[in-house]
């Protein structure tokens, strides 16, 4: 794993992409650092990381986008996966490179507040608990990018997913207003979900017999909760949106709350993005 991190962290040290991303990071920071602390002289720092959240939607993509997929367009995964390096290994030797980069622009930024220091008082207790919602949550984003850089051996599709679902996450507020709270368009909902997983699963196993026993068993299931107990419908769209809603557990953070939840849910995102990525590299080595 070790080598793997080394000749990651090289390839990006050595190339634009990870001077790219630093520089984005850091110019974005700036300008909302000019802004809030510097001309409307703000005490708070957290104000200047929550309002530069939208930077991941843009540079993540960006960075994660060759991580995996330029391995498989050019075959030169098939010298990693026969070397002596489990997929483990390699899944994580990569990831651990990108979040090196990545930790730089916030070691960086971890400056800041002292800068501030020396101008008035400042809540340094406050400040770092926001920056680190601020790298968890950035973790978390760039888990999300090296999973769909894994699924396709296109870095632009890679590049276009990640940004569809991070944007989707980052507006998962305003996309759960459109859903009805009614149990009955919640149940509905949930049945169509069921059917889309049924031919999710089917396109995975080719066994029809499989997927449409998982199909109906669901369904049935979800129509007896409805008989016997509708209210446990209500608002469900919102209670499942809620989970994907990345940006509202670093909100605590932003608080001045150490949230140990946030930190586990975001550990919880790394390690189910990477346990995916690392599924993805042994079915199609299997295959």
């Amino acid at each position: 794993m070790l080598a793997i991190y080394k000749r990651e962290l090289k390839s990006y040290l050595t190339s634009m992409v990870g001077y790219l991303f630093m520089f984005f990071v850091l110019l974005i920071a700036g300008i909302y650092f000019s802004a809030y602390q510097l001309t409307a002289a703000y005490p708070k720092f957290e104000y200047t990381l929550n309002a530069m959240t939208f930077v991941f939607l843009i540079a993540v993509p960006i960075l994660t986008m060759r991580v995996l997929a330029e391995e498989r367009k050019q075959k030169t995964d098939q010298l990693l996966l026969t070397s002596p390096v489990s997929v483990f290994g390699i899944v994580m030797g990569k990831y651990l490179a990108l979040v090196t980069i990545y930790a730089i622009p916030v070691a960086v930024l971890a400056t800041y507040p002292l800068l501030m220091s020396k101008f008035g008082t400042v809540a340094f207790g406050s400040a770092y608990t926001a920056l680190l919602g601020f790298f968890l949550l950035g973790c978390a984003n760039i888990a999300i990018g090296v999973f769909f850089s894994a699924i396709t051996e296109s870095q632009v599709i890679a590049a276009v997913l990640t940004f569809v679902f991070l944007f989707a996450f980052y507006m998962m507020n305003g996309i759960s207003s459109f859903f009805s709270q009614t149990a009955m368009s919640t149940c509905v909902t949930f049945g169509l979900l069921i059917i889309a997983l049924s031919l999710m699963i089917y396109s995975m196993i080719k066994n029809a017999v499989i997927s449409g026993i998982i199909c109906v068993a669901g369904e049935a299931v979800l129509v007896i909760i409805y008989v016997v107990k509708s209210s446990v419908f209500e608002g469900g769209i919102q209670k499942v949106m809620e989970v994907f809603n990345l940006s509202s557990h670093f909100e605590n953070f932003t608080n001045s709350i150490f949230d140990v939840t946030g930190v586990l849910y975001f550990v919880s995102v790394i390690t189910i993005c990477i346990f995916l990525t690392m599924q993805t590299i042994l079915k199609r080595r299997w295959n």
